[in-house]
């Protein structure tokens, strides 16, 4: 009869806690549970029928606990059959995914996966491969199928002196803060959008349509400290119609008091005309760097009029189109905590906290 060896107290102790309080992983707990139900004195047929499992098994079990002692409890799993592709050849991969395929002679601009592995295969990197490996290595090496990006690097020489400038202003005092931008053109054209509808009987709007009342411009405001936005709507863009608006920020601080307007670097923005208006009446223009409209603060607000206005419209006239314009600028200014709202503003604020760290990191 085979039997396990006289156990020592400390290996009667490790078994016991094993058994009671469990293993790592369940051969672990069933060579300990055979081992002990050995030692005192258990049956093999018994043990076989305790863990479930033959025989012989359970001598093999018991032999091999009287030769290794503790150490035949846990199982030395095989390191299994080497990588097919090793690292070298997961990195060579992923290089070449990330370059464009006219960097090696091919005649298009993006990858797909079955391009990708026949140039591959091709190449030599490797023998052969699937698509569905080669996108789990691409995914585990962080490499997903994205769209590209734009940016735009301004030119301006006195790009971080304006950038600290406004920066400076929306700190120290932005009750006194303004900014001001244009929004247009405005088009008396369909634009689809998204509502809700019976099921497979979609809202349908025109596609065809003539524009015989030419475009609009909104001039937009927005007061950074109380949060407000409202503007005009014009003709067209101009000197005249900019300092309209200018004067309509003007009239909202007491004219003893400098207010601070951040604004783009459009031609009738700078010109001799406006600059001459804002010397007279205490306001300092701040203008953004060249291509970094980012940095106005009413551009995530503007996100909001293009979503809850523009999109899924079809106006019969621009006085329609202005109405509703300034009755959602009326609803805005009274919600600004709306979920609705904030998801959008938030959005384009991410956007452009993006822009903003790019620029600290450069």
């Amino acid at each position: 009869m085979v039997r396990v060896r006289e156990l020592s107290e400390s290996e009667a102790k490790r078994l016991q806690r094993i058994v009671r309080r469990g293993a790592e992983n369940i051969v672990t707990w069933r060579r300990a549970t055979v081992v002990l139900a050995s030692a005192q004195g258990q049956k093999v047929s018994v043990i076989a029928k305790l863990v479930q499992t033959s025989e012989d098994r359970v001598r093999e079990m018991i032999h091999n606990f009287n030769e290794a002692g503790m150490d035949s409890l846990f199982p030395k799993w095989s390191e299994g059959r080497p990588a097919t592709f090793t690292p070298k050849v997961r990195a060579r991969i992923c290089r070449i995914a990330r370059a464009r395929p006219a960097k090696f002679g091919l005649p298009f601009t993006t990858w797909s996966l079955d391009k990708l592995r026949d140039y591959l295969v091709e190449r030599r990197v490797v023998k052969t491969i699937s698509k569905e490996r080669l996108r789990q290595i691409l995914a585990e090496e962080d490499i997903t199928f994205q769209k590209t990006k734009s940016w735009k690097e301004s030119p301006d020489p006195e790009k971080e002196d304006k950038l600290a400038r406004i920066d400076e202003a929306m700190e120290t005092c932005p009750d006194r803060v303004f900014a001001f931008d244009e929004l247009g053109p405005l088009n008396l054209v369909p634009t689809p959008g998204v509502c809700w509808a019976d099921q497979r009987r979609p809202q349908r709007l025109p596609a065809n349509y003539h524009k015989f009342s030419g475009v609009r411009q909104f001039f937009a405001c927005y007061h950074v400290g109380q949060d407000q936005l409202w503007g005009r709507t014009e003709r067209k863009k101009g000197r005249r119609p900019t300092l309209r608006a200018l004067q309509s920020i003007r009239e909202r601080v007491p004219r003893r008091k400098t207010i601070y307007v951040i604004l783009d670097n459009l031609n009738h923005h700078t010109g001799k005309d406006i600059r001459r208006w804002a010397d007279e009446n205490n306001v300092e223009l701040l203008f953004t760097p060249t291509y970094a409209s980012w940095a106005n603060p009413i551009e995530c607000h503007l996100g909001g009029i293009r979503h809850f206005v523009l999109k899924n419209c079809n106006y019969p006239s621009h006085r329609a189109l202005a109405a509703r314009l300034h009755a959602y600028l009326r609803w805005r200014n009274g919600n600004r905590r709306d979920p609705k709202l904030l998801l959008v503003v938030r959005a384009e604020q991410r956007r452009i906290r993006a822009e903003r760290m790019l620029r600290k990191a450069a």
